[in-house]
């Protein structure tokens, strides 16, 4: 029977037990009666209760009951003492009906009692409140029947309620973890349907023990202060909760048993908890290796393609980034899981590590080799990135090279032409090293790719590569050919640009040569203006003039040959020259205009030789010979000569297109025509002599031929 279940009853103090003893050490049962009607029902139920809180040991020794009729009438009284009789015959020794002081027969009480003692087994006795000491103790009785011991019946009634709350809910834990803790040292099997089944007991451990100490320590504080106050009154309040009647060893061997069990509980909750933390991360390892080698692979061995161009790579590039973004999310659980297992191999039994380890490495292998294939995807598209990068930049330079190459070229001076080659082998360069970066990076790509691993653990895949090599090796060829093509071509305009060169260094040669041609005829004009003061300086003059005209003749010629090469180089390069048509007439009329006048030239110093030749050979004589006779004829070529010369250097030089240019200026002419003048005037005066020698010589063969006859 359990006091929550009669707790209205209990609280109407029907009967108690106060803790008092009497000198048999009996426990003193008080059933203290009212005036008002007491039920029957309810006061058997209350001793029943109350009989079952001592010991079989405390009630061999036997009850003293206390009957309180003081407020009662003597049947109620007589009801209850018979009553005992059917509740507790055995364990009665003494009942004790305290009477009213002025009620109730003596002799019909006591002989009706009297009369039944051998029918109800036990001595009852009617005394008064004030002479209860005779037959147990003061400090055994409350203070109602003028004893010392103090009782409070409510503190009583809910101790034991606390009591009983402990033993029933400690007992049935004592029940669950003993069959948990059975069930744990069983097969695996049973462990997993113990888990299944109640893995959790229906109190909470640590409560129970809680309310057990304190339950515990309550009964140790309450001997303690009762065993001090001994009989004497106003001490604490002495409840029926020593050992005798709560069993005070029994609570202690509850919470003994418990704690054991408790700790052998915990072991096996924790043993639960790190198989269970085990078993879920052994879920969590598969789902994650599942995955990376699952779907993961999957979706990395589908995209094995690099692309055609930029846009295509950068879009598989984008592609890669979000498969490495649902790869990040696995591999965050893989380090949380890694610290976890981390954390059970420091703290693990050996039964564990070699599970965890394996595990561990399991988990490391997967996602290190997925973390690898994840990288040299990324590393193969951003090798195939810079690759067709290098594609575009080399074709752009090449369609940059080809649109100058196929462009006309209208350079004006050679100087024109020496930038344009310049900036074109420049191209050249780079096209040249774009290519060959291009070389480079198919090569590296092409070596990556040949070293591609298997998507697949433990087996061989052959990933389709086929396309990209060949996607690669059509791209280096075609760039190759392009820019073969392109030095083709380059070697073709170079070589027409420097006909060109030649072409513009041939005009510019001619133009000079005509320049000089004109500086010739300038200088002989100006400057070749002396016809030599004798026959000898005469001749010199002549040898210069024929040197002079052999400069001349030079330069001519090498003009002539420099039009005729602008000639041979406009009709391989297809073109008219804009000069050509110029310096050829230039040339000609100059030409001409200087063969007019070193013809002039040549004429005078010839006149002039002869001039000076015939003199010479008049003068030559001493004057004292002048006898010596000269012929007329002599003279007269002197004179003629001499007048022909004056008179033509009167006379000047008239080119082809009818203009005029004279010899020097005008005194140039005048000096050179005096000094002739002077040597014609000695011609003159030396035959004016030979005539008058003559006359003489005439005479004197006049005079002679008389004198002979």
């Amino acid at each position: 029977m359990e006091a929550f279940k009669i707790l209205p009853v209990l609280k109407k103090k029907l009967a108690f037990l106060s803790g008092g003893k009497d000198r048999r050490s009996g426990l003193i049962l008080t059933i203290p009666l009212c005036t008002e009607q007491t039920s029957m029902e309810e006061l058997s139920a209350t001793l029943d209760y109350l009989l079952s809180i001592p010991s079989e040991k405390c009630k061999a020794r036997g009850f003293t009951v206390i009957v309180d009729g003081r407020k009662s009438q003597w049947n109620i009284v007589k009801t209850v003492v018979l009553m005992l009789q059917n509740v507790i015959p055995a364990e009665v020794s003494l009942v004790c009906v305290v009477k009213p002081d002025e009620f109730w027969d003596k002799k019909v009480t006591h002989f009706c009692f009297w009369k039944e003692k051998d029918r109800l087994g036990f001595e009852v006795i009617l005394v008064s409140a004030n002479k209860l000491t005779r037959y147990i103790e003061p400090c055994q009785l409350t203070d109602e029947f003028g004893g010392s011991l103090v009782y409070d019946h409510l503190d009583w009634l809910n101790k034991r309620l606390v009591f009983e709350k402990f033993t029933k809910e400690s007992t049935s834990l004592l029940d669950e973890l003993t069959v948990i803790n059975e069930n744990e040292k069983g097969s695996q099997a049973e462990k997993d349907r113990s888990s299944e089944s109640n893995s959790l007991p229906s109190f909470d451990p640590e409560t129970v023990l809680q309310t057990g100490h304190e339950l515990l320590s309550e009964l140790q504080q309450r001997r303690f202060n009762g065993s001090e106050g001994g009989g004497g009154g106003g001490g604490t309040t002495w409840s029926p909760m020593d050992d005798e009647l709560l069993a005070q060893p029994q609570v202690m061997k509850l919470l003994d048993s418990l704690r054991e069990q408790y700790t052998k509980y915990q072991e096996v909750c924790r043993q639960r908890s790190k198989r269970s933390q085990l078993e879920e991360i052994q879920t969590k390892v598969m789902q994650v290796v599942n995955w990376l080698e699952g779907p993961g692979t999957e979706q990395l061995r589908t995209q094995w393609g690099i692309g055609d161009s930029i846009r295509a790579s950068q879009a598989l590039q984008q592609k890669h980034e979000e498969i490495e973004s649902q790869h990040s999310e696995w591999f965050a659980v893989y380090v949380e899981l890694n610290q976890q297992i981390a954390a059970l191999l420091s703290a693990g039994d050996e039964e564990d590590l070699m599970e965890l380890k394996g595990l561990q490495q399991q988990l490391s292998d997967v996602c290190y080799r997925q973390a690898s294939q994840l990288e040299f995807r990324q590393n193969v598209l951003q090798s195939a990135h810079e690759f067709h990068m290098t594609a575009q930049d080399l074709s752009q330079q090449l369609d940059g090279l080809l649109g100058m190459l196929c462009a006309d070229v209208a350079p004006a001076d050679g100087a024109a032409i020496q930038q344009t080659l310049k900036h074109l082998e420049e191209k050249l360069k780079s096209v040249e090293g774009a290519l060959q970066s291009l070389r480079e990076k198919g090569q590296a790509l092409l070596d990556q790719m040949s070293t591609q691993t298997s998507f697949s653990y433990g087996k061989d895949v052959n990933i389709e590569n086929k396309d990209n090599i060949d996607h690669i090796h059509g791209v280096m060829e075609d760039m190759q050919l392009r820019k073969q093509r392109c030095e083709d071509m380059v070697d073709v305009r170079r070589l027409k640009m420097l006909q060109m060169v030649q072409l513009f260094k041939c005009e510019e040669d001619a133009s000079q040569a005509v320049e000089w041609l004109g500086e010739l005829l300038d200088a002989l004009l100006k400057t070749h203006i002396r016809l030599g003061d004798d026959s000898q300086e005469t001749k010199v003059l002549l040898e210069k003039h024929k040197k002079f005209v052999d400069v001349a003749q030079s330069t001519y010629d090498y003009g002539r040959q420099l039009l005729q090469a602008t000639v041979v180089l406009c009709q391989s390069l297809r073109c008219t020259t804009r000069s050509s048509g110029d310096t050829l007439p230039r040339l000609n009329r100059v030409w001409k205009q200087f063969t007019v006048t070193s013809d002039e030239r040549q004429h005078r110093l010839e006149m002039a030789s002869a001039f000076h030749t015939a003199a010479e050979k008049i003068l030559r004589e001493s004057p004292e010979l002048a006898e010596l006779m000269v012929d007329v004829e002599a003279y007269e070529e002197v004179e003629t000569v001499g007048k022909g010369l004056l008179d033509r250097l009167t006379v000047p030089v008239i080119f082809p297109d009818g203009s005029e240019q004279f010899f020097g200026s005008p005194g140039d002419m005048a000096s050179s025509a005096e000094s002739i003048r002077e040597r014609m005037k000695l011609v003159e005066e030396k035959r004016f002599l030979q005539e008058e020698a003559q006359q003489r010589l005439d005479e004197e063969a006049l005079e002679a031929e008389p004198r002979e006859s």
